[in-house]
């Protein structure tokens, strides 16, 4: 624990959660949830997405805050489009006090890093549009954003896992349906120095996380069991076969009960896997409870984390920062 400096960050709300993690103009950028409580209720309003950056790490300043009266914003992502503006990917939620009428995903678009646009819709191809999507996460290859999608409440009660490509981030299209067993539903991709798509995949109903690899045009996969199960998803490709994850780590839970269930003993952390899925060491972060959803970047030869937690009462943004080689020795 000690190759780990970490600092909290930001506690402006109730409940702040669901991070994300760039660097932009020469500026770390960190997104993040503000509510009441983790999801909306009688007496707690909609979430809101709060943007806060900082030269160095150590000292930061709120740049925007994006709302929407008609929706929970959730789960932001941020990315660099091809013509280098400054996007932030978030999950949008509308809810009838406690109960979830619909969702559908929005994006807004910085210029400068200091002034963003209002929220707008993101449009799904016509012919899988449903009244449940979350566009979950966002990568640019080259010209291309390719997007992972999933869809509840299906026919059949019925989770659908979609790859889909986007040139604007507002408008996306069907690359293919993945089949992927019990409800999957957050998913990452990066891609490999070989120019191979790596995606991982959380998955409910006591679902492992998943690990899928394919080469362009990313319609055959391959697929590994992680052999725990993930939450709040994100991870870093470091060569062709080496990944580092940052997740949740779930408790197991006493017999009879639910494993993967939210418990106080949860933390967030990191560990190292081949891209056939073997998981060789964790390492965990300062955490406990409502945890997880790491925003990770490599930046100078350091490995920067933000993430989220409520061991130390209520959830708070953290920030960690350890040289990689560090990571990389306790790793090997």
């Amino acid at each position: 624990m000690s190759q780990f400096q970490v600092t909290m960050i930001s506690d402006s709300a109730a409940h702040n959660a669901f991070t994300d993690l760039i660097r932009y103009k020469k500026y770390f950028y960190c997104v993040y949830r503000e509510a009441g409580a983790h999801q909306p209720g009688d007496t707690v309003d909609n979430g809101v997405i709060r943007i806060i950056r900082s030269k160095k790490g150590d000292v930061w300043k709120s740049v925007a805050l994006l709302s929407l009266p008609k929706y929970d914003l959730r789960d932001p992502k941020l990315s660099v489009m091809p013509d280098g503006r400054l996007m932030v990917l978030m999950g949008g939620s509308e809810y009838d006090k406690s109960r979830l009428k619909s969702r559908l995903s929005h994006v807004s678009f910085s210029k400068d890093g200091l002034h963003f646009t209002e929220p707008q819709p993101v449009s799904i191809d016509l012919t899988i549009r449903s009244n449940f999507d979350w566009v979950w996460s966002l990568t640019w290859q080259d010209s291309t954003g390719y997007a992972a999608l999933y869809q509840i409440n299906r026919p059949g009660g019925k989770w659908n896992a979609w790859l889909l490509k986007t040139y604007d981030g507002i408008y996306y299209e069907p690359v293919m349906n993945w089949d992927l067993g019990p409800r999957p539903n957050e998913a990452r991709i990066r891609f490999a120095p070989d120019n191979r798509m790596i995606i991982i995949v959380r998955r409910e109903s006591g679902g492992n996380g998943i690990l899928g690899i394919s080469s362009y045009p990313y319609v055959e996969w391959t697929w590994h069991d992680l052999s725990m199960k993930l939450g709040g998803p994100n991870f870093l490709v470091l060569s062709n076969d080496k990944i580092l994850i940052g997740s949740r780590i779930y408790t197991q839970q006493e017999l009879g009960q639910q494993i993967g269930k939210i418990s106080e003993k949860d933390r967030t952390g990191i560990f190292l896997t081949t891209d056939k899925g073997q998981v060789y060491k964790v390492i965990e972060l300062p955490s406990g409870g409502d945890t997880s959803y790491p925003g990770m970047i490599i930046h100078k030869g350091y490995l920067y984390i933000s993430y989220y937690s409520s061991h130390d009462g209520k959830s708070k943004i953290y920030f960690a920062k350890a040289k990689l080689i560090d990571i990389e020795s306790m790793i090997e």
